[in-house]
């Protein structure tokens, strides 16, 4: 870690600063949420930040514990990163500050989004909706143009990761551009199947219990 940076001081909280508040840093922790990533895939998911400066992120992380990186094998067949459990566990920490943030007077909620922060937003979105009746049960294949995510449905509430579902309960296909809009209510669920951005198949309970 970068001596010359630190807070130098005692608290916790800027001892927190000190290991991850560099610019870019969480967003990286963010993007690794959902499961491994490519040096490119990150580069392209964060697009702001130079290559320069996502390897210099990657590294202090690495070096601090919060990632590592591995050779996966075939079909990537190349270096991947991944979080730790020490760097997994800071997901509660970028809910509360996501949900602090949506009280911000200067969030434009219409800026872009990665596809990973918005299946992170939905399973944020989850926790209040299943609180507010039974959920249903069951795994949903979703697949956002090339990606897919497996969603699981159960009485803890929803889990996402990126990966193909086996024999899912429902499936259900859209864009990330449609992903947004149905996850801001900017649009519904039944408008954009009658448009054809989005194709339901099996129990659309499960998506249905998300968006509506």
């Amino acid at each position: 870690m970068n001596k010359k940076r630190s807070y130098g001081e005692g608290c916790p909280v800027s001892h927190a600063l000190d290991l991850v508040g560099e610019r870019w840093a969480l967003l990286v922790v963010r993007e690794l949420l959902l499961g491994p990533k490519r040096f490119s895939d990150l580069r392209t998911a964060l697009c702001g930040a130079s290559s320069n400066i996502l390897t210099i992120r990657l590294r202090d992380l690495e070096e601090i514990g919060v990632l590592r990186k591995y050779r996966a094998g075939a079909p990537v067949s190349g270096p991947v990163y991944e979080l730790t459990d020490w760097g997994r566990s800071l997901e509660p920490v970028l809910f509360a500050l996501g949900n602090w943030a949506v009280e911000s007077p200067f969030w434009d909620r219409h800026a872009p989004s990665t596809l990973d922060s918005l299946l992170l937003s939905l399973r944020s979105q989850a926790k209040f909706i299943f609180a507010a009746g039974a959920p249903v049960t069951g795994t949903c294949d979703m697949r956002v143009g090339d990606d897919r995510f497996i969603l699981r449905f159960s009485d803890a509430g929803l889990d996402v990761a990126r990966a193909a579902a086996y024999e899912p309960d429902a499936v259900v296909q859209t864009d990330v551009r449609t992903l947004k809009m149905l996850i801001t209510g900017d649009e519904t669920l039944d408008d954009a199947v009658d448009a054809g951005r989005v194709t339901l198949g099996g129990d659309e309970r499960l998506i249905r219990s998300l968006i509506k």
